[in-house]
């Protein structure tokens, strides 16, 4: 596979793993990380933007959802994400990446119609610091 490929599939990779459906991205960034070493900054960056992208989506979910039941049944009735979210507004969405929880935490901020912009800036540097703690840790 090519770098372009490579960083497409990683995107593609690290998207999907931010939504609700199942999947991780960490190998796809160990195989680009290990294919292509001069493409560290290329495939943090494209990892931790498509991963925000993803968590975006899930923000865009929370937005559709109508009022309280509707989210309860979409979260299983587990309200600890929005209470975290009630509790302590957009800085909470550092914790996105965190698996599980990270979905359910962007759900609600959506729900919550936190500001977009600063939950798309607290995911956006908690899921960059998690690419790059993955990345240092594979690095010699």
């Amino acid at each position: 596979m090519d770098e372009q490929s490579s960083l497409l599939a990683l995107f593609t990779s690290s998207f999907l793993a931010a939504t609700l459906l199942p999947g991780g991205s960490e190998a796809v960034l160990f195989g680009v990380l290990t294919a292509y070493p001069e493409l560290y900054w290329s495939a943090l960056g494209i990892a931790s933007v498509g991963n925000t992208l993803g968590g975006m989506s899930s923000y865009a979910i929370g937005l559709l959802l109508p009022d309280e039941k509707a989210f309860l049944k979409k979260s299983g009735g587990n309200m600890r994400g929005l209470a975290w979210v009630r509790n302590y507004g957009s800085p909470v969405l550092f914790l996105a990446w965190v698996p599980i929880i990270g979905d359910l935490l962007c759900v609600a901020a959506g729900w919550l119609r936190i500001n977009w912009i600063l939950a798309m800036l607290f995911m956006a540097a908690g899921k960059f610091a998690r690419y790059w703690a993955i990345a240092a840790a594979m690095s010699p």
